[in-house]
């Protein structure tokens, strides 16, 4: 049967369009278009009806036609190193909360901490014409580089912050976060401080950074108590330069892991070894991840702000699509140290 004017279109049997919700709230195509994508000047009654009328007519907009006709799309492209880290899962839920009441979604890619696969994602998403960008950190290859430059997306950066002219960052400072909890190892009397690490992407160097920076200052840093691995950190790893640090250096007073699974997995094996934590050798981690507060004893950590960074960014680079300025450029929202028992 055809359509009627007075009568809805059938899902099955053919394409509902912007100008089908249009009719149905009585506005203009253009006026849904701005509802979809949550403009300000669009009243918050109008933007409830045209979802009902979204909703009832099972409208799915064209993106690709949307690009077309506005040089971006409706899509934010988000880079981070890990899928399989806490940290970064809490960070992009935080992104998505935030970008998708105004008719945002995220197209993730994952990078492993390789520049080269970073370079490719951005290759593939930036001919999407995304409307923003979110990296992770400031570490990546000339041609990446030049492909943001080019492609004239507001971006922001992650984790990390930078004073330079023209960037957005919102995160905190990992070198002053390592020294912190250096600190604080030393003012619990230890001076045999160990730095057990992974991955070893530029955050963890930069911690390392500030582990140096307090030893050094306090005359009892010691390369050799460095041991950097760089495959991915784990429980298992973490047992693993427990063990061996110990064996290797049995002066050894207080480790500092540069994330809270290899510090859990060394909890663990401290227990297995019968080595008493803290009154034999001192544990620390970083990042604050769920269970470390639950470990035996609780795990003395640095808590980052991640979802704070993820709300922040999203927020600074909505503004920056809107084609707003952004009065305060970088975004540092600092650290907590979570001083337990284990040290």
């Amino acid at each position: 049967m055809a359509d009627t004017p007075d009568r809805p279109r059938s899902r099955s049997s053919s394409h509902v369009t912007l100008d089908d919700v249009a009719r149905a709230c009585g506005v203009s195509p253009i006026t849904v278009s701005r509802a979809l994508r949550g403009a300000r000047n669009v009243a918050p009654e109008l933007q409830a009806r045209v979802q009902a009328a979204v909703d009832q007519l099972g409208y799915v907009p064209n993106v690709a036609a949307r690009a077309l006709a506005s040089a971006r799309s409706s899509h934010v492209a988000v880079l981070i190193p890990s899928l399989t880290n806490q940290l970064f899962v809490e960070l992009l839920e935080a992104v998505q909360d935030a970008l998708s009441p105004h008719g945002f979604q995220s197209l993730i890619g994952v990078t492993h901490y390789d520049p080269r696969q970073e370079e490719a994602l951005l290759r593939s998403y930036l001919s999407q014409r995304p409307a923003g960008v979110l990296l992770t950190g400031f570490d990546r290859s000339d041609a990446a580089v030049q492909m943001l430059e080019r492609s004239n997306a507001p971006c922001v950066y992650l984790m990390e912050t930078s004073a330079d002219a023209g960037v957005h960052s919102v995160g905190f400072s990992q070198r002053d976060a390592g020294r912190a909890i250096v600190q604080h190892l030393l003012q619990r009397g230890r001076r045999r401080i160990a730095y057990a690490a992974g991955q070893l992407d530029p955050r963890v160097m930069m911690r390392l950074e500030g582990y140096r920076e307090a030893l050094r200052a306090a005359g009892c840093h010691d390369p050799a108590l460095e041991l950097l691995v760089p495959g991915p950190t784990s429980m298992a790893l973490g047992g693993r330069q427990f063990e061996d640090l110990l064996a290797r250096h049995p002066d050894v007073d207080a480790i500092f892991y540069c994330n809270d699974d290899l510090a859990q997995g060394a909890l663990l094996a401290a227990l297995r070894n019968g080595v008493e934590v803290p009154r034999r050798v001192a544990i620390a981690g970083f990042n604050d991840l769920g269970g470390s507060d639950q470990m035996l004893p609780p795990l003395t950590t640095v808590r980052t702000p991640r979802r704070e960074i993820g709300e922040r960014a999203a927020a600074m680079l909505l503004a920056l699509m809107r084609g707003e300025t952004v009065a305060e450029r970088t975004v540092d929202l600092g650290f907590e140290l979570m001083a337990r028992q284990s040290s």
